[in-house]
């Protein structure tokens, strides 16, 4: 007896002819491929070719001055709206841009900031919220029941702003306390940054500052503020917080 092989395989072609007859026209939102191809190639020629020796001096090694942490938000890239250059900034982007504090335990947000001001020895770190988050938004919207979800878990690290908000903000509209929260969560970011006691120490030294930033992409505005960190004679709190400066951008 002898048993002829198939080539194909029976049940992945299967899938893929049933796939095929149920195939719809997809409507074009955002670019395919073939233009981010045409992006990347542009950008090897006006941008990478005409600063090779910067791009040389970068692949063998980096030192920014700035890291930024900003949300995953697809409207809010800092290098865009920053003008940050390559080599120029560290970038962490996360869900709500969000600092878990010290005792919170392992993440990608603290892998990086114990990297960028230990090893790259920044000298600035800025926290920037935005408009219409969505993060923030879940946030504020969830109700203190059981659930193991992954958005939950991470965006109860802005509990505290979230408590804060309710309490300064209750005769606010849902809208107008997330709006509030949004800011609100970078201000406990920044207290967040502080837990770290690397972090502390070269805020003390002067060697680190800490920023808030936050950009309304409604109407292009952008606020940014600077913390003011300095020890206290008071046994209740090793040191205190002040506004340095405050400015808008519009």
């Amino acid at each position: 007896m002898r048993v002829k092989a198939s080539n194909e395989t029976p049940g992945l072609v299967q899938e893929v002819r049933r796939d095929q007859s149920k195939r719809v026209e997809k409507t074009k939102f955002g670019p395919d491929f073939t233009e981010i191809e045409q992006r990347f190639l542009a950008f090897k020629k006006h941008e990478y070719m005409e600063n090779i020796e910067l791009y040389n001096s970068l692949s063998k090694s980096q030192a920014p001055k700035f890291m930024a942490i900003a949300c995953a938000d697809s409207r809010v890239c800092p290098s865009v709206i920053l003008g940050f250059k390559p080599g120029e900034a560290f970038i962490v982007r996360n869900v709500a841009n969000l600092v878990p504090p010290y005792e919170g335990g392992p993440s990608e947000t603290n892998a990086a900031l114990e990297f960028a001001v230990n090893s790259l020895e920044v000298e600035d770190i800025l926290v920037i919220g935005h408009s219409c988050c969505g993060g923030i938004r879940a946030l504020m919207g969830m109700k203190d029941t059981e659930d193991t979800s992954f958005i939950k878990n991470w965006v109860m690290v802005g509990k505290k702003a979230k408590i804060s908000t309710q309490a300064a903000a209750s005769d606010l509209t849902f809208d107008q306390q997330c709006r509030h929260c949004e800011k609100e969560s970078v201000n406990r970011s920044l207290l967040n940054l502080l837990s770290y006691p690397w972090i502390e120490e070269q805020v003390i030294r002067g060697k680190l500052s800490i920023h808030g930033g936050y950009y309304n992409f409604v109407n292009c505005t952008f606020e940014k503020w600077t913390l003011d960190y300095f020890e206290t004679s008071s046994k209740a709190n090793n040191g205190a917080l002040a506004v340095k400066s405050h400015s808008l951008w519009s």
